[in-house]
């Protein structure tokens, strides 16, 4: 088949970013699954909607796909020579191949390990507590609250300050640039987006070298004075650049999606008033739950590294050449039928009973990647929605939408501005 004729007339990164689609993408996503799987857009970016093509991408990273060598970095981001965003960006874990994405992965997991997530779940549960009773006054005196503002953002800042070791107020100050590099990250970001960004950048850069200095001479029990510390059974060790980009990478990827999976959580449950007995009962029940929320709402729709095929392959008739950059529509596989029955329909007893990402038909929940790219926060995002929404849950049961929520009208991340709440009257409607 020829690629043009696969377009069918729409680039899809144009329709994600229409009005209609930052309300509600997934019809689009449908179509594009239908008619036009594996779509070339206008700027030449190939993107995979299939779950079994998205899949397939996500396992064969280092064989079928690497990341761009650093001599291409400007043939894939044209402004990365100006832009300290897209080059902190080719800097990170997600843009390696083996063997060097091997040893930063190593390195990052002797610490950044599931036991050390674990200990952090009392932190965690404190935190929770702390920001729901925060909540509990003006809503219980019948106000409106932006659950967005002083829940969803403000729980994975400080459970970033607790990991990193950073004061409260540090953190929130940080947390103002995060959005913004975020977006400015989206393949189609304006200049405008971009030197916004590289403004955010170059402020986290600065801090980040300021605290592993910090840590060197005066290391505490957090993650940055680990990854700084030396090992007596490891002489490998991160190097001060590969430590920041580390550090602004784990940020990025951990803050932004947090918050929005816990917006999209709570809308879960006011939607589905006869789901919450999944956030009443034992631990694999709220696990149910979660992984259905990362699976109906992934925050992040599409990956924004690329993926450069090393060899012409052929999906579903269009032959994707050597040396394309290839995008994962990740929101699309979670609704594909093929992989999940009735895609459409929140039903949490997909995922009861198994393990964290698989369904009971033994198919893969892509929000978090698979594979060498994994995400390694992926565990600790999982216990802060465990502790967050059944204490919600309890706490309020009858929480209702104040107003309709205001979302960022962005084409890459599924993210909100406002979720303003409010509790009815006991029997209310």
């Amino acid at each position: 088949m020829d690629v043009q004729e696969t377009t069918a007339g729409r680039d899809a990164f144009a329709e994600l970013a229409s009005p209609a689609c930052i309300h509600d993408p997934y019809p689009f996503m449908r179509w594009l699954r239908e008619h036009d799987p594996v779509h070339r857009a206008a700027s030449g970016i190939f993107l995979l909607s299939r779950h079994a093509d998205i899949y397939w991408a996500l396992k064969a990273t280092g064989d079928a796909f690497r990341g761009p060598a650093p001599g291409e970095l400007a043939r894939y981001f044209p402004r990365a020579a100006t832009s300290l965003s897209l080059n902190l960006m080719a800097s990170t874990i997600a843009m390696k191949d083996p063997p060097t994405h091997t040893r930063l992965r190593r390195l990052i997991s002797r610490d950044f390990t599931v036991g050390q997530i674990d200990n952090l779940r009392p932190s965690i549960a404190r935190i929770v507590a702390a920001r729901v009773d925060g909540m509990a006054a003006a809503l219980e005196r019948g106000e409106a609250v932006d659950l967005h503002r002083e829940f969803a953002l403000a729980l994975p800042m400080l459970v970033f300050a607790e990991l990193f070791g950073l004061p409260q107020d540090d953190m929130f100050g940080l947390g103002a640039d995060i959005g913004a590099i975020v977006e400015g990250l989206s393949p189609h970001a304006s200049d405008p987006q971009l030197a916004a960004a590289d403004a955010g950048s170059a402020r986290l850069q600065a801090y980040f070298g300021d605290l592993i200095q910090r840590k060197r001479t005066d290391p505490r029990h957090d993650i940055v004075s680990m990854l700084v510390g030396a090992h007596d059974d490891d002489a490998d060790t991160l190097s001060d650049a590969e430590l920041i980009s580390m550090l602004w990478g784990m940020l990025l990827g951990g803050f932004t999606t947090t918050a929005a999976t816990i917006d999209h959580a709570v809308l879960a449950m006011l939607a589905y008033p006869e789901q919450r007995h999944w956030l009443q009962g034992d631990a694999a029940g709220v696990k149910a739950f979660v992984e259905e929320v990362l699976r109906c709402d992934a925050p992040v729709l599409f990956s924004a590294t690329p993926r450069i095929i090393q060899r012409d392959i052929e999906l579903g008739g269009v032959v994707i050449p050597k040396d394309a950059d290839v995008r994962l529509l990740i929101a699309a596989g979670n609704r594909d039928p093929d992989a999940f029955a009735d895609p459409d329909r929140f039903d949490p007893a997909r995922f009861y009973g198994t393990n964290p990402g698989m369904s009971t038909d033994g198919k893969i929940m892509l929000s978090f990647g698979h594979g060498i790219h994994f995400c390694p926060g992926a565990q600790l995002a999982r216990i802060e929605l465990a502790e967050s929404l059944p204490r919600i849950q309890a706490r309020f049961p009858t929480l209702a939408l104040a107003e309709q929520p205001t979302r960022e009208p962005s084409a890459f991340l599924r993210t909100f501005r406002a979720l303003p709440v409010r509790l009815h009257a006991q029997g209310g409607a």
